[in-house]
């Protein structure tokens, strides 16, 4: 598998309408996102470009024997890397077309390869909803905000 600067990150079915926001308590989402925005520099994290609005992407690794979602960290993104990396959401307002382009243009590679990758996501994607429920581990936080 080739890796890729930008990548489709397809979360668990059971975890997509899911975010930190829920479990955090009121306004610390809010201080943690400015925070890592401000670390950013206004510049989107995984393509560098220069963006006035940025969102703040969760980053989760999913420990399958486990049954863990992890936190790895929270990253400021441009827009259209956000449309890329959660590529489900974007296809279902039907932005796949610049999101396709905006894959090749990041990772410097073709319509096979952004297919390619498209397929090993979504096998991926299948494995991990086999796990059914996921334990949430969100320790990353109190190294970030005590930074």
């Amino acid at each position: 598998m080739k890796e890729y600067k930008l990548n489709f990150e397809l979360v668990p079915d059971g975890c997509w309408a899911d975010n930190l926001r829920t479990h955090l308590p009121k306004g610390v989402w809010d201080i943690l996102r400015r925070k890592v925005y401000a670390k950013s520099g206004g510049k989107c994290e995984i393509c560098g470009a220069s963006a006035r609005y940025l969102d703040a992407h969760e980053k989760w690794s999913y420990d399958e024997n486990n049954r863990i979602q992890k936190l790895e960290k929270v990253m400021a993104v441009c827009r259209p890397c956000h449309e890329v990396i959660h590529i489900n959401r974007t296809f279902l307002k039907g932005d796949e077309v610049k999101a396709s382009e905006h894959f090749m243009k990041v990772n410097g590679c073709n319509y096979a390869e952004y297919r390619r990758a498209m397929g090993e996501a979504n096998e991926r994607h299948k494995r991990l909803n086999e796990v059914g429920e996921w334990l949430l581990d969100v320790s990353w936080i109190d190294g970030f905000l005590n930074d």
